[in-house]
């Protein structure tokens, strides 16, 4: 088994918070590998700005893949 395999393993076996803190962690060390434009980076900032401002409606995840999985389905 590979070290990764054996790590993914053990990590699913920990409790729903730990995995999700596990989780967010390697996503931090994984930031660098992106790099985005000034202008993206903008826009990121500017579409946080209006969530937090209350200006943006947020569409749930879930409703969001239904809403793909519907318009698949018409093609």
């Amino acid at each position: 088994m590979s070290t990764a395999k054996k790590i993914l393993e053990d990590a699913l076996g920990l409790p729903a918070d730990e995995r999700a803190a596990l989780a967010d962690a390697l996503n931090q060390s994984l930031s660098h590998v992106v790099d985005l434009s000034p202008a993206w980076k903008a826009e990121i900032a500017s579409r946080i700005e209006a969530v937090e401002r209350g200006e943006s409606r947020l569409v749930p995840g879930d409703e969001v893949a239904a809403r793909v999985r519907a318009a698949l389905a018409v093609r």
